[in-house]
């Protein structure tokens, strides 16, 4: 039986800025791109989240929803330190680290024997050394594996600490939501709630062929997790599966000729992403993403290990031609090969 720690800090960026500047700490504050840019929001404050503000929202309409939103446009050198500090700790707990990006780490903590063993002392110690010494908070979660323990380090945030021991698998998954398992997106969630599936306990009732019948290989997935069950090792090296580059636009695309236009900028930022990475991985393939004015988007994808512009541009065709109307953002990248197991990529 796993000892599983999940640590995700609290609104990181922001939580950054409020630390460095305690005037920002009370108001709704939101980090990320201008409106005149068409940018995104990034994180935000739960000041901010009072207004139903949230990641990933255009920041016109985060302004529109709260008029006095104070838009900070961030400052990643400032983050990755603060980062740093954050995983130091980590460290000095355990080395059986897998980190999910900055601000979010699972902690596979067995064999540690700092306070005999106990997992939730382990966690508490390090959410206070995070808040001494980084000046943020860190929400965790503890729990016999993966897939517990994410879910557990949201159930209170912010700067919470919950805990399932393995006596309490049963009764805390049986109830538990399946909009709550990773992977339910809207469309799922949406397809099981047509087979009036809300939570894991109505989830088991449905046969494993009948569930692999509707939702493929992620069926066995849902049957596993709906009994809590998650056999995923903790893994100390991040596989990086693909490099992309992205652009919002101020002003839409109007039609295919402005798409295209615009794609050899974005190809050369790309060679350019592609080219920091160390050692370079192989390429297994091409993809293009569309969004378009109605916030509607596409990807396609291509398998190739030699991509050209040529092949780029016969994917951009095919994107835009399932919207056929303004495009807001463009984005094209590389599906990689697998790294080497004894390479490292560092977040940082």
């Amino acid at each position: 039986m796993r000892k599983i720690i999940h640590c995700d800090c609290d609104c990181f960026y922001a939580a950054v800025e409020m630390r460095d500047n305690p005037a920002l700490t009370d108001i709704p504050i939101a980090i990320g791109g201008s409106v005149e840019q068409r940018g995104v929001v990034a994180t935000c404050n739960y000041p901010a989240r009072k207004y139903g503000i949230h990641s990933a929202m255009p920041m016109a309409q985060a302004l529109k929803r709260c008029p006095h939103l104070t838009v900070i446009r961030g400052d990643m050198p400032r983050y990755r330190e603060a980062a740093r500090q954050v995983f130091a700790i980590y460290r000095d707990v355990t080395e059986l680290i897998e980190p999910l990006s900055l601000d979010e780490a699972f902690l596979d903590v067995s064999e540690v024997t700092l306070f005999k063993g106990s997992a939730t002392r382990m966690a508490e110690a390090i959410r206070a050394r995070v808040r001494r010494e980084v000046g943020i908070t860190v929400s965790a979660g503890v729990a016999p594996n993966k897939f517990l323990a994410k879910i557990a380090s949201d159930w209170r945030k912010p700067d919470g600490l919950f805990v399932i021991t393995p006596d309490e698998i049963e009764s805390f998954v049986k109830p538990l939501p399946v909009k709550k398992i990773h992977g339910v997106g809207p469309r799922t969630a949406e397809k099981l709630a047509a087979m009036d599936i809300h939570t894991c306990e109505a989830l088991r009732a449905w046969p494993l062929t009948e569930l692999v019948e509707h939702f493929g290989r992620f069926g066995k997935r849902l049957h596993e997790l709906s009994y809590g069950r998650d056999e995923r090792a903790v893994k100390t090296h991040r596989e990086r599966k693909s490099v992309s580059t992205e652009q919002t636009y101020a002003k839409d695309l109007p039609d295919l000729a402005a798409c295209q236009r615009e794609l050899p900028t974005l190809l050369a930022d790309l060679e350019r992403r592609f080219a920091r990475l160390d050692p370079p991985p192989a390429i297994r393939g091409l993809m293009v993403k569309v969004k378009f004015n109605d916030f509607t988007q596409t990807t396609v994808e291509h398998a190739d290990p030699a991509p050209n512009q040529a092949q780029f541009e016969a994917l951009l065709n095919v994107g835009w031609a399932r919207g056929q109307r303004p495009v807001r953002l463009l984005g094209v990248g590389y599906r990689l090969a697998e790294v080497p197991p004894h390479t490292q990529l560092t977040l940082f």
